[in-house]
């Protein structure tokens, strides 16, 4: 594992425009949020508890990132859980280790807040990713379920909730 100069750390908020250039790799399709429209999201990441954004560089350069959200839990005896999300490398930084680096430190962080696991969801069908995520510990043994909120539809009751009450 090639991992040079590393550096791995809690991003700030002098990252943010290395963290949009590394979004922007994750999800090209995605509409392109500028330093000003990403500020007031970025504010809010640092201030929420529980949350960090980890960011790998080498030489300065943001080259990994990865979302760890600590989540309080009243099962497992109280034991948090840990969600890892966005989850991305630059192109042209790949297969050098960082990301697998990236993820044991976000382990580390979970285990030391005493969470019981950590749960990541990959919208890749590529073995090679797949296979990535499972050299770095994780294991594929639970369905996972979402559901996107509609375009340009207003937000509905569930069908799955039997009543809402709002006030009397």
């Amino acid at each position: 594992m090639d991992t040079g100069s590393l550096t791995i750390r809690a991003a700030g908020k002098s990252d943010l425009p290395q963290l949009l250039d590394l979004y922007r790799e994750l999800q090209p399709d995605d509409p392109v949020l500028t330093l000003g429209s990403a500020s007031p999201h970025m504010d809010q990441i640092l201030a929420h508890p529980g949350m960090t954004l980890l960011i790998a560089t080498v030489d300065q350069l943001a080259v990994a990132t990865i979302t760890l959200i600590v989540i309080p839990n009243l099962t497992r005896g109280g034991a948090p859980y840990g969600l890892m999300e966005n989850v991305v490398t630059a192109k042209a930084h790949r297969k050098r280790g960082y990301a697998g680096a990236l993820i044991q430190h976000g382990f580390e962080i979970a285990w030391k807040a005493d969470c019981y696991k950590v749960m990541l969801l990959s919208g890749s069908t590529d073995p090679e990713t797949l296979d990535f995520y499972r050299n770095c510990g994780f294991v594929q043994n639970k369905t996972g379920f979402q559901i996107r909120r509609p375009s340009g539809e207003p937000v509905r009751a569930s069908s799955c909730a039997h009543a809402i009450v709002i006030g009397r």
